[in-house]
C-alpha cells in the first residue's frame, strides 16, 4: 500500500508538471529593471505612519494624613477587583545572619491566618468564593494582595486587612516553611543555569551584598517566630504603605472604604532610603566545574546603571542594538553566523534605586566554550570600536517605541507602572517621557555612552560547565588564571548525615 501510494503521487506530479509545461508560452527575456520590480517585496512599500502621541490615563492618587498612598484604577470590563497593600522593607534590609527571613515571613504570614481565622479556614472560605488573599516578599518590599468578584469585595478585602493587621504567625507553619526552604537549598546546585545566574550576581555585587546574599541552612534554621513578629511590627507603618486597587468599583466608594480601613493608623518612622557602595566585579575568569553536564553557561558581567541616569535612554538604545533580539549584533554573530550558542542574550541593566547588572550570557556545548566566550568578548569590544549605523539606530528606535505601548495595554499594567514609580519616588510622568527620550538619541550619543560605560577591564567572565570537555584551558582567554568558585552547601553539624539518609530529598 505504501509503495503504491508513493508511485501514484509521483505519476500525478509528473503529469501535472507536463501539463503546466505544455501551457507555458515561449520564453521571453525580461529586462533587468522589470525583473527587479517583479521581485520587489510589496510589504516594504506599505507606508508606516508616525506614532501618535500617547499619554495613558493615570490612576486616581490619594494621600492620607498619615502618609498612606492610595492608587485607584477603575475598569468595568469584568466584575473583578484586584488589590495590593505594599510595604517598604525587604530582604536587603535584614542582617546577613537572618538571610531567608523574608521568604519565611511571606510564607508563614498567609498560611498562619489571623487571630480569628487560621490559615486552613481561610483557604476553605476563599476557595468557596473563587477568591485569593496572598502574601509575598521581595528584595525591597513585602505585600498583601487580594482578588475576588465584585460582589465579594467587602468580605475579601476585610480578610486582607485582617491578615495585614492581625497575623497569627503559627510555629507549625513556620516549621513547614523552613522544611521547604531547606529542601530548596540542598537542590540549588542541580541546574547549571541557576548556578550561573546566582554566581554572576555575587560577582557583581559581592557575596555579602544584600542584593546577592545567599540563604543557608543555618540562617534558615536560626529564624524564630519572634523574628517574624518583630519584622511585621517594624514594617507595618502607614507612611511606608502603598495601596492599589484595580477593577469594577466606584472610586468614591472605594476611597471611603480605604479611608475607613487605614486613616486611623498612627504615622511612624519613614523607611530609610537604600545606600551602599557598588564597586562592581573584580576582573578575571571564574569557573564552576560541573562534571555532570555536557554544555556550558557563560556569563560576562559588570555593573549597570540606575534609571535616573541622564544617559539611560542612550544606554537603552545601545543595548537594543547590542543584544535586543534576533537582529542584534550579539545574536547575529555568536548564534546565527558562528553557530556557537543554543541561546545568547544580554542587557545593560538599570534598576530604580541601585545599579543594575550588565551581562552577556550564552549556553553552548562544552567543546565550544572557549570559542563562544571569545566571540562574546569580541562583540562587547566592538561596541567601542565598530561605529553604530543609521540603520541600527533606526531599527532599535522602531523596536523600542513600537513595543512600548504594550507596557500600557491594560488598566492593570497602567496601575502597576504607577505604583512602581510611586514606590521608588519617581515622577508620575517618568515613563510617559520615554518616547521623547528614545527619539532624541543620536549616533553621537551611542558612541559616547559606549566609550563611557563599556570597559572590558572591569568585567568578570564566569563559566559553569564540565572543564574536562572544553578542549583547552580557560587561560586561553588571556584574562589570567581561572579562579574556581566553591558552590558546596554548608551544613550545620549533624544535618548532612540527616539530609543524606534514606529519607533525604532525592533518595
Amino acid at each position: 500500500m505504501i509503495t503504491t501510494r508513493k508511485v501514484s503521487l509521483a505519476v500525478l506530479f509528473l503529469a501535472g508538471f507536463t501539463a503546466v509545461a505544455q501551457q507555458q508560452p515561449t520564453t521571453t527575456v525580461v529586462p533587468p529593471d522589470t525583473k527587479q520590480a517583479q521581485q520587489a517585496e510589496p510589504w516594504r512599500q506599505i507606508p508606516i505612519p508616525e506614532l501618535h502621541a500617547f499619554t495613558p490615563q493615570q490612576p486616581k492618587r490619594i494621600e492620607l494624613k498619615n502618609g498612606v498612598v492610595i492608587l485607584l484604577e477603575e475598569d468595568h470590563e469584568l466584575p473583578f477587583i484586584n488589590g495590593s497593600i505594599e510595604l517598604r522593607g525587604g530582604s536587603r534590609d535584614i542582617p546577613a545572619a537572618k538571610a531567608g527571613l523574608i521568604d519565611l515571613y511571606a510564607d508563614t504570614w498567609r498560611t498562619s491566618g489571623t487571630a480569628t481565622n487560621n490559615g486552613d479556614k481561610l483557604d476553605d472560605l476563599l476557595e468557596s468564593k473563587a477568591a485569593k488573599v496572598e502574601t509575598a516578599g521581595d528584595v525591597d518590599s513585602t505585600a498583601v494582595s487580594w482578588s475576588c468578584l465584585t460582589k465579594d469585595e467587602d468580605q475579601v478585602f476585610g480578610i486582607a486587612v485582617d491578615v495585614l493587621e492581625h497575623p497569627a504567625f503559627s510555629e507549625e507553619k513556620l516549621q513547614l516553611a523552613k522544611q521547604q526552604a531547606v529542601a530548596g537549598i540542598v537542590r540549588r546546585n542541580d541546574d547549571a543555569a541557576d548556578i550561573a545566574s546566582r554566581e554572576a550576581q555575587k560577582l557583581v555585587y559581592g557575596a555579602d551584598s544584600p542584593y546577592a546574599r545567599q540563604t543557608e541552612v543555618a540562617t534558615v534554621m536560626g529564624i524564630s517566630l519572634a523574628d517574624l513578629k518583630a519584622w511585621h511590627d517594624k514594617t507595618l507603618v502607614p507612611n511606608n504603605m502603598i495601596v492599589t486597587v484595580e477593577g469594577d468599583f466606584n472610586s468614591a466608594d472605594m476611597e471611603k472604604k480605604l479611608r475607613g480601613a487605614f486613616e486611623a493608623m498612627p504615622r511612624g518612622t519613614a523607611w530609610p532610603k537604600p545606600s551602599g557602595d557598588f564597586p562592581g566585579p573584580k576582573s578575571g575568569v571564574y569557573s564552576v566545574n560541573k562534571s555532570d553536564v555536557n554544555q556550558s553557561n557563560v556569563w560576562i558581567v559588570g555593573l549597570g546603571t540606575e534609571r535616573r541616569n541622564p544617559d539611560y535612554y542612550a544606554l537603552v538604545v545601545m543595548n537594543e542594538i547590542f543584544s535586543g533580539g534576533f537582529g542584534s549584533r550579539l545574536f547575529q554573530d555568536v548564534r546565527t553566523k558562528q553557530g556557537l550558542a543554543y541561546s545568547v542574550s544580554g542587557g545593560y541593566g538599570a534598576s530604580y534605586d541601585h545599579p543594575g547588572l550588565f551581562y552577556t550570557a550564552a549556553s553552548t556545548k562544552s567543546e565550544s566554550t572557549l570559542q563562544a566566550t571569545k566571540a562574546m568578548l569580541d562583540e562587547i569590544g566592538k561596541l567601542k570600536t565598530e561605529p553604530f549605523t543609521d540603520a541600527e539606530l533606526r531599527g532599535a528606535k522602531d523596536q523600542l517605541l513600537n513595543s512600548f505601548i504594550f507596557r500600557y495595554d491594560s488598566k492593570s499594567k497602567v496601575l502597576t507602572q504607577a505604583a512602581t514609580l510611586e514606590f521608588y519616588g519617581y515622577p508620575a510622568d517618568f515613563l510617559t517621557k520615554y518616547r521623547a527620550g528614545i527619539e532624541a538619541v543620536t549616533l553621537a550619543d551611542l558612541q559616547r555612552v559606549a566609550q563611557k560605560y563599556i570597559d572590558p577591564s572591569k568585567f568578570a567572565v564566569l563559566v559553569v560547565g564540565n572543564e574536562a570537555q572544553y578542549g583547552g584551558s580557560l587561560t586561553e582567554l588571556n584574562l589570567g588564571p581561572a579562579h574556581p568558585i566553591d558552590i558546596s552547601i554548608p551544613m550545620p553539624p549533624g544535618m548532612r548525615q540527616q539530609m543524606e539518609g534514606p529519607g533525604a530529598p532525592g533518595n
